[in-house]
């Protein structure tokens, strides 16, 4: 992939409040509103609210259903799939910035290029999410390229596994999705810091202002000082979000937010002459560092429209349409590969590593511009056919999905070399070059039609049957809008599942899915460089039992075999030495153990375990032949625990151990990095102050500072080594007004 796409890069820039957005406007006007309809409203309306409030957001946010995983609005007990929830205590408590931080929270993710200050990406089951498709808010598709806020989002949703009859062409490895709150009674304001002097602001003011019609403003403001030297960092938010009752059975919902953030990203490590792990890495080192370097500048912004209608007890209807945008000023010093020391320049050394003695070279890259945008609209029809033993519920839809990318001819020039051994790098002067004007380098567009059948025969069996008709039509450019590819096809994407129910609190089930994805693009340095390869299709066979321990304990279990083509860098006699292939198979066979809920009445605990055997299967390539995935351990495990001590009920213990076993770091698994565990600890205090409610969140982690590497991952074709974050305390205080 161009080397856009390969750089982490990232500054601080000089970032206003002053920075300006529709949004801001409408949040400004819901904030007096809302004041002013609390002194006129009297007290029984706020009350006569709750019912509504109740009827359409409780149900789903306490955790039952979820937004992904099924398109007929079935619970997750009722759903063949593997489907976890962060709720929004637990993203109080555990105060995360990223997605690498939400990573942390269940054993199915890890990190998967995730640069500190960058956009990040993490990988479910082994397999990367697609940045273009595998990022949802409010189940509609978004831009992945962008620093996702929390502050909003009432819980996260993360789907393990194939998601082609809910999103199409899609990375095999899952979905993650964000559902933001919904407007409610709420007044709170939260300040916070960390132990390197971050300083931080949210608001979240809420109101219904009639009894059918409310209103919630989320907003943050962030100085990031960050644990890397020369990363820190700005950032603000604004989201608002409406629900209109229109009558007894129409519902519109309506969201829209906006971020700007800058700060400088972290190069990565990379292995050194391709064969050693880097000794005793800093992670508080910025690799590369250049004075004159530019911080990278994201503008995001998402906005969402969906009406649910009833026909009938039977029949409803739901019609939602969105759009995303991400606008990233790309700029970084590069620390990449060794192409210009005399090691690697001799061809004793790999190009593409670091030098044996730990040298790397510096690249001035700039990519200002680089613009995604999504658009989807979706059209589903739901209703329940029959009535006694059998009966059914069908679902059809219409999903139409667009996506565009413009870009700049960037800049991508050595300025010099360093080594990692090297604190501070000698300062070079940076390129006299200047990106080119922008253009258009993709437009894609996916429209499919879906259909689900789930019978219900008597009270313990279902069965369900759907499929995705996708039809794809995709043309690529270079970045001076040249034609380089039009790919086009039509699939027929099946799902099946039956489900046996033996009782109330019992799931079992087997289910059989498929799903496509656009292949990778080769590196610049094999023998095929740029070019991009067909799309590949991905088969799921899973079988699982979600067991309700009691009304407030979740259990589930699922064990999955995932097959993919694998596409790779297949060593060869070329000038290059390498050429991006697709060959053989990628299969991810796992077991995964999840446990969710209270303890007891003091302690409650989110804890999962994967065991997952990754391997490629007829590369052709002996030395790559039935090895362990790059990247991806064999055994991880994730728990926090929640315990307020009974003799203080105000005061609560959290804590936190996650393991991750070894990891690859090569497609020959010749070097690994090494096994790690990470525990956390903190406090949360509810008590009041003036009259108000006030809660103390106090968090450290990574509690006995262990050094790790979180990511030993490969991008595009290249192979990165993120060290893990030392320790960090976070500190916040919550003020219900």
């Amino acid at each position: 992939m161009s080397p856009s796409l390969r750089c982490a890069t990232t500054d601080e820039a000089t970032m206003h409040r002053s920075d300006f957005h529709p949004v801001l406007l409408l949040a400004l006007l819901a904030c007096g509103t809302t004041v002013h309809a609390k002194t006129l409203q009297p007290a029984s309306a706020g009350s006569s609210a709750t019912p509504l409030t109740a009827v359409q957001v409780r149900a789903r946010a306490e955790g039952d259903n979820a937004s992904v995983g099924n398109i007929d609005g079935a619970s997750l007990h009722d759903s063949p799939v593997a489907v976890s929830v962060i709720d929004r205590n637990q993203l109080d408590d555990l105060q995360p910035r990223s997605i690498s931080d939400l990573a942390k929270t269940d054993a199915s993710m890890g990190d998967n290029y995730a640069p500190v200050g960058y956009y990040q990406d993490i990988s479910i089951r082994g397999f990367p999410l697609d940045l273009a498709t595998g990022f949802r808010i409010n189940d509609l598709t978004v831009a992945g390229a962008q620093r996702f806020a929390l502050e909003n989002k009432q819980r996260v949703e993360v789907l393990k596994g194939l998601a082609g009859i809910d999103a199409g062409v899609v990375a095999p490895g899952g979905v993650l999705n964000f559902v933001t709150k919904r407007p409610a009674n709420v007044h709170r304001v939260t300040v916070g810091t960390d132990s390197h002097g971050s300083r931080y602001t949210a608001l979240d003011l809420g109101a219904w202002l009639t009894p059918n019609f409310g209103l919630r403003f989320n907003t943050a403001w962030e100085d990031t000082h960050s644990y890397v030297e020369h990363a820190n960092g700005r950032r603000n938010f604004y989201a608002l979000a409406a629900d209109w009752r229109i009558d007894e059975r129409t519902v519109l919902r309506l969201d829209s937010s906006y971020q700007t953030q800058a700060q400088r990203s972290v190069s990565g490590y990379q292995l050194l002459g391709g064969n050693s792990v880097p000794r005793h890495p800093d992670p508080t080192q910025m690799l590369g560092y250049q004075p004159w370097q530019q911080p990278v500048g994201i503008k995001s912004s998402n906005s969402s429209a969906r009406l649910d209608h009833h026909f009938n007890d039977a029949w409803n209807l739901r019609l939602a349409v969105g759009h995303s945008r991400s606008a990233i000023d790309d700029n970084v010093a590069y620390a990449y590969g060794c192409f210009y020391i005399a090691a690697c320049a001799s061809g004793s050394s790999p190009g593409n590593y670091f030098a044996p003695n730990g040298a790397y070279d510096i690249y001035d890259y700039r990519s200002p511009g680089d613009t995604r945008n999504n658009d989807e609209a979706k059209v589903l029809v739901t209703g329940r056919i029959g009535e006694g033993t059998v009966r059914q519920t069908l679902t059809l839809g219409v999903d139409v999905f667009r996506r565009s990318m413009d870009q700049r001819p960037y800049v991508y020039d050595y300025v010099g070399s360093s080594n990692i051994r090297v604190r501070n790098p000698t300062v070079f002067p940076p390129s006299p070059h200047q990106p080119g004007p922008s253009a258009r380098v993709l437009t894609s567009w996916q429209r499919s039609l879906l259909a689900e059948d789930r019978v219900h025969l008597g009270e313990h069996w279902q069965l369900l049957a759907g499929t995705r008709l996708l039809r794809l039509d995709e043309r690529a450019y270079d970045a001076y809008g040249t034609p380089q590819r039009h790919t086009r096809l039509s699939q027929s994407l099946p799902q099946a599942a039956l489900l046996w129910q033996p009782d109330a609190a019992t799931t079992t089930y087997l289910s059989y899915s498929q799903s496509i994805a656009l292949g990778q693009q080769a590196p610049y340095w094999t023998s095929n460089p740029e070019r991009i390869l067909p799309p590949l299709r991905s088969t799921q066979l899973e079988a699982g039992v979600k067991f309700d321990a009691s009304d407030t304990l979740n259990l589930s279990a699922a064990l999955f075999r995932i097959r993919r083509p694998d596409q790779f860098a297949q060593p060869d006699a070329s000038a290059a030495g390498y050429t991006f292939v697709q060959q053989g198979q990628a299969v991810h066979t796992g077991l995964e153990l999840n446990a969710v809920g209270q303890l007891g009445p003091d302690l409650h605990l989110t804890a999962s375990a994967s065991w997952l055997r990754a391997r490629v299967r007829g590369t052709g390539t002996p030395s790559y032949e039935g090895h362990q995935v790059v990247n991806v351990p064999a055994v991880r495990t994730s728990v926090f625990a929640a315990y307020t001590l009974p003799a203080m009920a105000r005061l609560t213990l959290l804590g936190g151990w996650r393991y991750s076993g070894a990891k690859a770091a090569r497609p020959d698994n010749a070097v690994r990095v090494s096994a790690y565990n990470v525990f956390d600890a903190g406090l949360r205090y509810r008590g009041h102050l003036h009259g108000h409610a006030v809660t103390w969140r106090l968090m450290v982690n990574n509690l006995l500072d262990r050094r790790y590497w979180r990511d030993s991952g490969s991008a595009y074709g290249d192979y990165f080594l993120f060290p893990g974050a030392p320790r960090l305390a976070r500190l916040s205080i919550t003020w219900s007004l």
